[in-house]
């Protein structure tokens, strides 16, 4: 009820008065367009010599870096694959058997059928692994250097081998 008096107060006040330059009243006029504001500012840079801004190409990949691009990536992956799983299981016709036998029925190699395993293990274990490491950098351990690229290299070793042992054990 107190909205409504309320915009109907505002209302008719705002037909009591003129406000036909409100909007324009304290606006102060602009002397240049954003497009000429642009091209004084490439005009610059171009007379003082200096680069564009810095890109990929520059900077030098350490183990950290790499590794947080990694975990960012598999978590998305994850997260796409397990809803067009989810997705597929709730819009596909049939049942889960039937897509077995599909699989089954392509004949593939047991390599190949190791090497999708591995792709699908990997992931998963590196995602997990990783993402204790950061639990552990959560709980204020391991942020000196050394320790950062000893436990990068240490979760990138054990994702290969659980890894491994899952797709060739299971």
């Amino acid at each position: 009820m107190a909205l409504l008096l309320r915009t109907f107060a505002r209302q008719g006040v705002c037909l009591s008065r003129q406000h036909y330059g409100v909007f324009y009243r304290h606006a102060a006029p602009m002397g240049t367009t954003a497009k000429e504001e642009m091209n004084k500012f490439w005009a610059k840079n171009n007379k003082l010599n200096r680069p564009m801004s810095p890109h990929l190409t520059i900077y030098n990949w350490s183990v950290p870096m790499v590794m947080s691009i990694t975990f960012r990536g598999t978590g998305v992956g994850l997260s796409g694959a397990i809803s067009a799983f989810a997705l597929a299981a709730l819009v596909l016709p049939g049942t889960y058997p039937h897509y077995l036998d599909l699989i089954h029925s392509l004949s593939v190699g047991p390599y190949l059928i190791g090497l999708a395993k591995f792709g699908l293990a990997f992931p998963v274990s590196f995602h997990t692994l990783n993402g204790i490491r950061h639990l552990c950098w959560d709980l204020g351990k391991g942020f000196r250097i050394p320790e950062v690229y000893r436990t990068g290299y240490t979760v990138i070793g054990l994702s290969i081998i659980t890894s491994l042992a899952v797709a060739f054990l299971l």
